[in-house]
């Protein structure tokens, strides 16, 4: 967990570093002792976990979760402060916050609280990236907003049924996967014959913003398989692609990342993400398409000729039917 710290006491921030660092409840991603500062930093910083002083110079606590709320909703908020007003107590409550810890700072109690708000940030997250994989694997449809012009190849809809598996469609960098992908297919490369700034130079007159914008989407992919694995570790998804994908050692880092085992994320050699996912769409490609057809519609006249009242014939054609229709 990235935590971030405003309070206008520096013993207090002392204090708290202390208790994050050696209880290893996560990194700090920044301190503030004042909430104007705090946000011109947070959209910066992007922490997961804000713990602000209820009584600052210029703007309150109070006042400054709502501010930051408005901008950032996803946001956990932890106050402190050495007032008892049930009233202004309640009015924190309202304006967002998760906890309200009383002053003097008691470091057995921050621990407690501080692990009880992580553990429940990480549910939910895990939740939402459960519950977006699963959709995606329950309406395997062809993803919209994708070009059109590569919409009817095989290996094209192979990929963005893998992206859509990793739950990852809706990142600005899966369109930016498809078309590298599809270049290389068509022209026979890989990734290790060139380097990528290289490669999105070809496509983008800011090539670094796509190469970041690809990395940024492989990333969240791999986030997403972690959730899922730790969620189900038997999930097909989770088994396919953690070990061809991903490399698996990184995956389960980022699993013991999001269950705060670990203050390190998981890697992702983006070389390797694409040569594989090449690989992934090539190999399976061909029975995915007119070849499997084909194959599919041979075998059902052989059935119907040889075998025509045959209930099981029947069940296998439909069967074969079913496996063969929705890759075309």
């Amino acid at each position: 967990m990235k935590f971030y710290l405003i309070d206008d006491d520096k013993n207090v921030l002392h204090i708290l570093k202390r208790i994050i660092r050696d209880r290893g409840l996560g990194e700090i991603a920044g301190t503030a002792e004042n909430g104007v500062d705090a946000l011109t930093d947070l959209p910066l910083i992007n922490p997961d976990i804000v713990i602000v002083d209820l009584l600052m110079p210029e703007i309150d606590g109070i006042t400054f979760v709502k501010r930051a709320r408005s901008y950032a909703p996803d946001l956990t908020f932890i106050m402190l402060s050495q007032v008892a007003s049930k009233d202004m107590i309640a009015d924190a409550y309202s304006a967002g916050i998760e906890f309200y810890i009383h002053k003097p700072i008691n470091s057995i109690e921050v621990e407690s609280i501080l692990r009880k708000v992580s553990e429940s940030l990480t549910a939910r997250r895990t939740l939402q990236q459960v519950q977006t994989i699963f959709q995606a694997q329950q309406n395997f449809v062809q993803p919209q907003g994708f070009i059109n012009d590569t919409a009817e190849k095989p290996y094209i809809i192979r990929l963005k049924g893998i992206l859509q598996k990793l739950g990852i469609t809706g990142e600005r960098g899966s369109k930016d996967i498809i078309s590298l992908v599809d270049y290389l297919i068509q022209h026979n490369q890989k990734v290790d014959n060139v380097t990528l700034s290289e490669l999105c130079s070809r496509f983008s007159d800011n090539p670094k913003s796509m190469e970041q914008r690809i990395r940024r989407t492989a990333n969240m992919g791999m986030v997403n398989l972690a959730n899922l694995g730790l969620e189900d570790y038997a999930n097909d998804t989770f088994t396919t692609y953690s070990n061809s994908l991903y490399n698996f050692e990184q995956v389960r880092r980022e699993m013991d990342f999001i269950r705060g085992k670990s203050v390190r994320h998981g890697n992702v050699k983006i070389k390797n993400f694409l040569n594989a996912l090449i690989q992934e769409c090539t190999e399976r490609a061909w029975f995915s398409g007119p070849l499997l057809l084909l194959i599919s519609s041979l075998y059902v006249i052989f059935l119907f000729i040889y075998f025509p009242y045959n209930s099981l014939s029947l069940i296998v054609t439909v069967i074969i039917y079913n496996k063969s229709f929705p890759y075309l």
